[in-house]
């Protein structure tokens, strides 16, 4: 993993210009079920916030491109859920982790669109809130408000350490 987090972060201080077309990918692939658990998007994110704090790139369009990477990736989960409900429990890697979608569900039907929002501060949760909002169908525009204020302010969180602690240091 670091691996991949070492040549993404190396490719978009080569290719600045890229930086929000990766940013997007990066924060998609971080909040979309399944895939979620094979990148190390959380990591490579505070790379991109430091190289934005290094000047290389700047801080807005890089926070828009994880936003909407975010939600677009919520969106999908969520359909996903919604469309396959319980089957998708027996999908891999969910299938190897029984109690993960249940987790979610449980959480989700606590806390309703707050668990929405918070969820996506919550490691694993953050890609099967979404699906789990889907499986028991929450009403889409709860859904919508949530997953897209929780994103702008995930976003920022995880890009703001790299992007305004390095500006500081220099």
């Amino acid at each position: 993993m670091e691996e991949i987090t070492n040549d993404v972060l190396d490719f978009v201080r080569a290719n600045g210009a890229l930086a929000v077309p990766v940013t997007f990918l990066v924060a998609f692939c971080e909040s979309l079920a399944f895939v979620s658990f094979l990148v190390p998007a959380t990591v490579i994110l505070l790379g991109l916030g430091a190289i934005v704090g290094a000047g290389a790139v700047e801080f807005l369009p890089v926070w828009a491109a994880a936003a909407t990477g975010a939600v677009a990736g919520d969106a999908l989960s969520y359909w996903l859920g919604r469309r396959f409900k319980g089957r998708v429990a027996g999908l891999w890697p969910l299938s190897r982790d029984p109690r993960l979608l249940p987790r979610a569900e449980a959480f989700f039907r606590r806390w309703g669109v707050a668990g929405v929002f918070f969820g996506r501060f919550v490691g694993p949760m953050r890609a099967t809130v979404p699906l789990a909002a889907g499986v028991t169908a929450m009403p889409v525009l709860r859904f919508k408000l949530a997953t897209i204020a929780s994103a702008a302010v995930w976003s920022a969180t995880m890009l703001a350490p790299g992007a305004f602690g390095v500006s500081l240091l220099t």
